[in-house]
């Protein structure tokens, strides 16, 4: 038996597309079961990420606009918790609210989606890749310079529906979305993360509450995977460290083996001319030196160049 008391009732904020409403569900669904006796509800948010969609994410304030009206009920008190894919949490979170933990994490790499190509190998010089996330189209660029890449902005439907309608040859998303709607079959490749390395927490659930909550934070625990969070850990100190957000072409990737931490990391021009590399293993419980290191290690062959350019 748990040695305290959950709330009787918990409101989870969560933003209204497809995606996040599973995402909010499927945390819903795992509290009822674990607390029956509390009542789960959900409060559906348009946010300002959601509506601003004729610009790149990184010109309008990037990801955390996602974040910051579900932020707002969490401190009016309209919502007790937030659901948040951690590839849009900003870096630095205000001091009034605690990251309560993050979940077992799907697949973090990117998928391939074409009704025309199987794979980035098969597309011709000019053919037309969409994504929105500066990471992959500079990515993109370095090992396929001969393509073409274009904006691509809006919810995982709306991205599907743009690509069938052939504005673009190929699109590039984060394979768990597809996979957690049941539309794993429009996956024509997953990309390694030789070929496309994820952004920091991609795969990742992460649940925030108010840090003066200690009731959530300790009823939350039984949800955190602590693999996952160890590496989300080293990602975010890596991506933190260089300031990075979504105006920065920036990747990192933390995996577990044989019980060590391993962590690939990489900053890049926006265009993909220059990339610099890097990698660090340790402890999981050193997650957090991990990343700072990497990126330390970075900044000594040129990232801070690249960084000041993009500044």
């Amino acid at each position: 038996m748990s040695a305290f008391s959950p709330p009787g009732r918990i409101v989870i904020a969560t933003r209204e597309s497809r995606l996040a409403l599973w995402q909010a569900g499927h945390i819903k669904a795992r509290l009822e079961t674990l607390y029956p006796a509390c009542r789960v509800a959900l409060l559906g948010m348009t946010t300002r990420g959601d509506r601003i969609l004729d610009r790149p994410l990184a010109e309008v304030g990037g990801k955390g606009l996602f974040v910051k009206e579900l932020e707002a009920a969490l401190l009016d008190g309209r919502a007790d918790i937030a659901v948040h894919s951690m590839k849009d949490v900003p870096m630095l979170m205000g001091g009034e609210f605690a990251l309560a933990c993050v979940t077992a994490r799907e697949t973090p790499l990117d998928a391939f989606v074409s009704g025309r190509y199987a794979s980035l190998d098969d597309m011709p010089p000019g053919a037309v890749v969409g994504t929105s996330s500066l990471r992959r189209e500079s990515q993109i660029h370095a090992r396929y310079p001969s393509l073409a890449v274009a904006s691509l902005r809006g919810n995982l439907d709306t991205r599907l529906r743009k690509l069938d309608e052939g504005r673009f040859d190929a699109i590039v998303l984060a394979a768990a979305g597809l996979r957690r709607l049941g539309l794993g079959e429009r996956i024509r490749a997953v990309l390694p993360a030789e070929i496309s390395l994820p952004a920091a927490g991609q795969g990742a659930l992460g649940i925030e509450c108010l840090a003066a909550r200690a009731d959530l934070l300790a009823c939350l625990q039984v949800l955190a995977d602590a693999d996952t969070a160890a590496c989300v850990a080293a990602e975010r100190a890596f991506a933190r460290a260089l300031a990075g957000s979504c105006d920065v072409p920036l990747g990192a990737y933390g995996e577990i083996r044989d019980g060590r931490l391993w962590l690939r990391g990489f900053v890049a021009r926006p265009d993909g001319s220059r990339i610099v590399r890097g990698e660090r293993e340790g402890a999981p419980g050193e997650a957090q030196t991990i990343g700072q290191t990497l990126a330390g290690g970075l900044l000594a062959q040129g990232a801070g160049e690249i960084l000041a350019d993009l500044g």
